[in-house]
Order: structure tokens, then C-alpha cells, then sequence
């Protein structure tokens, strides 16, 4: 362990929250796990190809406050009146649709034999 990883340990440990991303055929599906949250806590926005995730949580009966805030940016089109969020079980799932026009991109490069 690096001595400077000590003060976020100590300070913020829930900060490292987990995600997983992956392409499926005509998405991107975001999960990330987002535990002592409640849904009214969290905000989902979309801007310009950055997908923006915060949440914010006060404990008013354990004094905590817990603060999350991350951007995810994508390299395709992303149909933004398709983007959908869901949060169960401290897990928060954002499926991004990838319109039919930018799944084929690119141009064919003939194949000489």
C-alpha cells in the first residue's frame, strides 16, 4: 500500500465505488454499485457524449454525508431519447441505445488475394 492511498482510505473509502461497462449489440449497458444510496439521491445526466452519475446521501442520524460523482465518456452516437436508468439493490444500471445508423461505421476494405 502506498502511504499517500492513507488520507482516501481514511476520508472516503465509499468513493471507489465499482462499475462494470460493456457493449451489447445495440447498447452500452453501465452498471455501478452504489451501496447506502437512495434513489432520490442519485442524478443521471446525459451531455454531449458524457454520461454524468452523482449522488449524494446524508445520515442526519450517524452525522455522514456521502458524496459521488463520475463522468463516463463514449466513443459512438448514443441515442439520448432512449437513455434509461435504474437503481435496485444499490446497484445503478444505464442503458445508452446505439442508433441503428452509428452501429455500421467505417468503410469496407476490399481483401486482394
Amino acid at each position: 500500500m502506498n502511504s499517500s492511498d492513507i488520507p482516501s482510505r481514511l476520508f472516503e473509502p465509499w468513493s471507489r465505488s465499482e462499475y462494470e461497462l460493456y457493449e451489447e449489440d445495440d447498447a452500452f449497458v453501465l452498471t455501478i454499485e452504489m451501496p447506502g444510496f437512495e434513489t432520490e439521491d442519485l442524478t443521471v445526466s446525459w451531455d454531449k457524449g458524457v454520461l454524468n452519475i452523482a449522488g449524494e446521501h446524508v445520515d442526519e442520524t450517524r452525522g455522514h454525508q456521502r458524496t459521488y460523482h463520475r463522468r463516463f465518456r463514449f466513443p459512438k452516437d448514443i441515442d439520448e431519447e432512449g437513455i434509461e436508468a435504474e437503481y435496485n439493490n444499490g446497484v445503478l444500471e444505464v442503458y445508452l441505445p446505439i442508433p441503428e445508423a452509428a452501429l455500421v461505421s467505417g468503410i469496407e476494405i476490399e481483401v486482394k488475394g
